[in-house]
Order: structure tokens, then sequence, then C-alpha cells
């Protein structure tokens, strides 16, 4: 992959020679074999669709958003509305609320076509959380390298994470990357993904000031603030799209290593993710529900440590 800038994660300059920066492999092609996705999902840990959606239906979800941004002042008025200008003095970042009470969203995310992909790969029934995660990124370091397991272990861990984004996102807008073969580390990652962010030590007062009283997480859920130097340490290469579309997704496993690039421009990156699992087993239930506790109060649990 060719780069014409510097390319940034958590502030950090990436390398982006071909030994340590590549592409993402297109499956596109392989929709009707779903023998084919599940060989190429255990292979690379991941599956990268471009094309996908109706352009349409991602822009619609797009002006769904983008006006609500608007409404609030979050936009540049000097573009239009859709092009999603942020402003310098209003940094935006996770936006959950964004897709609550959102058909548009919520038509890509839950429609037919998704849940009919994942029926096909999983070969039966399919369900999805009930949360729906949304981020606004402008401009400023991306979302630190993680798996996340750590966030929504306590059902089945053969889920997988859709991530989709609502515009175009060149490499300088910052869109996700995944680390090469880091979904086979499990080993060398064994005891970062035990952790549940959401359990803490109820015979430990630091953590039940930190979990219980001030609503936070037993542990950060990140593994390093320095893609650099983990991907040195676990090799492979970072891999992303070298310019995502309207229509596109890339899903993968709770496994997976994943981070965001740096948004070095004004224009605000707008993208969802979320999950899906076969009907048939447990799902999280901090993220079921007409009302999921997500990683609120409801969802801690104490234990003696």
């Amino acid at each position: 992959m060719v780069t014409s800038a510097p390319l940034f994660s958590v502030r950090h300059e990436l390398d982006t020679s071909p030994e340590a920066f590549g592409e993402l492999r297109d499956s596109s092609s392989c929709l009707d074999q779903p023998e084919v996705l599940r060989a190429r999902l255990a292979e690379d840990g991941y599956l990268f669709v471009p094309g996908f959606f109706n352009r349409d239906l991602i822009q619609a979800a797009r002006g769904s958003v983008t006006d609500r941004l608007a409404a609030e002042g979050a936009l540049d008025p000097a573009f239009p509305t859709i092009e999603g200008m942020g402003r310098p003095d209003k940094p935006l970042g996770f936006r959950g609320d964004l897709a609550k009470n959102n058909a548009a969203v919520e038509r890509v995310v839950y429609g037919p076509e998704l849940l009919g992909f994942y029926e096909k790969l999983f070969g039966e029934p399919v369900r999805h959380f009930d949360h729906t995660w949304f981020r606004a990124i402008s401009r400023g370091q991306g979302t630190p390298p993680h798996c996340d397991l750590v966030y929504m272990s306590r059902g089945t861990h053969q889920l997988l994470t859709c991530w989709i984004p609502y515009g175009e996102v060149p490499l300088e807008v910052g869109g996700l990357i995944l680390l090469e073969g880091s979904h086979r580390k499990q080993d060398r990652l064994r005891s970062y993904l035990e952790v549940d962010v959401d359990l803490y030590c109820e015979n430990q007062p630091k953590q039940v000031e930190k979990v219980v009283a001030k609503g936070g997480w037993s542990h950060p859920g990140w593994l390093t603030y320095n893609p650099t130097v983990l991907r040195e340490r676990l090799g492979g290469r970072w891999l992303t799209a070298t310019n995502w579309q309207p229509g596109d997704f890339l899903t993968f496993p709770m496994t997976m290593v994943h981070a965001s690039l740096d948004n070095q421009t004004n224009r605000v990156r707008l993208s969802s993710d979320t999950r899906y699992q076969r009907a048939s087993q447990p799902a999280d239930p901090r993220w079921i529900g007409a009302d999921p506790a997500g990683h609120g109060p409801r969802a801690k649990q104490g234990m003696i440590c």
C-alpha cells in the first residue's frame, strides 16, 4: 500500500513499509460461497466486503446522523451538512446516542441484507445485540489497540463484530486497522483476553471506588497506547483499506486485535460497530433487551480476589 503522507494511530507514527502495513483482502466475490467465507474468516481473522450495501441506504443513514450533529451545532455551517465537516471547538467521539431511535441506521445494521449474510455464514439463525455502538470521530487520536472480548464475554465468545463506515474514509480520516494474524495469538494474549472490564474485586477498596462508586472499569480495555510497539512484539502488519467507501463493511471475531488511525482532517468520521451471533447460543446480558445495561451500574459484578 502506497501512502502519500505519514499515518498515525494514538499519536504514534506508523511504519507504512510493505513489511509493516498492508491492505485487507477483498471477499466480495465469495458472498455466495459461505464455505469459502468461513475458511477465509478462520485463516485471515476477518472478512472485508466492499460494496455490500446499496449506497442509498448508507447515505440515508449518514444524513440522519449529520442532521442531528448539525442541529446541536457540532458541524461547520460553511459546508453542506451531509459533508460532516466538524468544528474545532466542538470535539466529537463515541456517540452511541446518534444511533438511538434512528430508523435509518437500524435499517443498515439490522436489516435483511446483513442478517442474511450472517445466517449464511453461521449456517443457522442468528441474533444481534440490541445495543448499537456509533462513533463520530473528529480531528484527533484514534482508538487504541484492543480486542472486543474484554467488553462482551458473558455470553458466547463466538461473536462477530461488524464495522461499517458511513461515507468515504480515506487513510487520513482515520479508518479501522487490524493486526494481521493476531486472532491466532490467543496464547500470548491469554491474561488480557480473560479480562472483564465490569468485574471488580470486592476486597480491594480502590477497585470498589473506581468501578462501583465512580462507574468506571477495573481494566482500561486497551492492550497498549503504542500500536507500533505492539506490532513489533506480536508480528504481522497493520491492515486497512486505502479508501473506505459507502457500502463497505468489515467483520471479525472477538480475539482480533484492532485499532483506528488518527483523524488528521476536519471531516468527521462516522461509523458503527454491531455484534452478531448464533441465536442458539447465550448472549451477554449487558447488551440485550429493551434497555441494555451496557457498562452501567447494573453490569458491575464483584468477586473476592
